[in-house]
């Protein structure tokens, strides 16, 4: 079947993706789609009261699909005028916010997912959070400025990134993990998963939205790959290192779940939600 969002949802800008840029999109969004479908499943199949680090998946999987359906229809974007051409002329080019909004809520949701494994404190988690929104901030209004200016947000989103690394390979990586460390080494290598992937926006950035070298289209392959090897391919590698740990080692206790309306529940399972959450 022909695709036809740009027919129907026209570009704003002068430079835009293309059709072969929206087919693109379309497998993104097949990708992420389909890998909510199968981690819904999974989650059902995890005892309850042991299903977080499954639902986080959930959520940053619910919001990419969303994300790329938007920018697979050509909808999400606004026109920026670009300053580096070098013919003298100011086009506009299509900045997708669409994106920056699904990278505001999952990017800090993937570093809690990672995070909750270690030993780090409560607050050190939330300033990594802090970081990471700020990182999101920083590249969008970077991305929303004409002028030489927007390289000073880069610079305030690479601090903010440098702090994450330090964080994720070095503090984290040291904290006195549950059950005599059991994670430690899969933290090890998730985290050095992570930290990689994020040293490659940066420079997809730096090329697109920052200098105007590569096109919507090439923007658009870029960051859509990368967004699938941190999103579902991620996903899906943490949770298989999870398979066989003890979820009551991370601590992670709520006190309840969400029963049926008639409080009917097994003496099992109620007993494995008082022990783990």
């Amino acid at each position: 079947m022909a695709n036809h969002a740009l027919d129907l949802n026209p570009p704003n800008a002068d430079l835009h993706i293309s059709v072969n840029g929206s087919d693109w999109l379309w497998a993104a969004f097949s990708i992420f789609g389909v890998s909510l479908l199968v981690m819904i499943v999974l989650d059902f199949m995890r005892p309850r009261g042991t299903r977080l680090f499954h639902q986080i998946a959930i959520i940053i999987l619910t919001t990419g699909s969303l994300a790329y359906f938007s920018m697979a229809s050509d909808l999400g974007a606004t026109p920026i005028p670009v300053e580096f051409r070098g013919d003298g002329s100011d086009p506009t080019r299509q900045i997708w916010y669409v994106r920056y909004i699904q990278w505001f809520i999952t990017f800090p949701l993937l570093l809690l997912e990672v995070l909750l494994t270690t030993g780090l404190s409560l607050s050190d988690i939330l300033t990594t959070l802090f970081m990471a929104i700020t990182l999101v901030i920083a590249g969008l209004v970077g991305a929303l400025v004409h002028s030489t200016y927007k390289w000073g947000f880069f610079t305030f989103g690479a601090a903010a990134l440098f702090y994450i690394w330090y964080v994720l390979l070095w503090h984290g990586s040291r904290t006195t993990f549950a059950a005599n460390g059991i994670f430690r080494s899969s933290y090890v290598l998730a985290s050095s998963y992570i930290a990689f992937m994020l040293l490659t926006y940066p420079i997809c950035w730096a090329l697109a939205e920052g200098s105007n070298v590569i096109s919507p289209t090439s923007e658009m392959i870029w960051y859509g790959i990368l967004d699938v090897i941190t999103g579902p391919v991620f996903l899906f590698f943490f949770v298989f290192q999870l398979r066989n740990v003890d979820y009551a080692t991370f601590g992670l206790t709520s006190g309840k779940f969400t029963a049926p309306a008639d409080g009917v529940y097994s003496k099992a399972a109620e007993a494995g939600v008082r022990e783990s959450a």
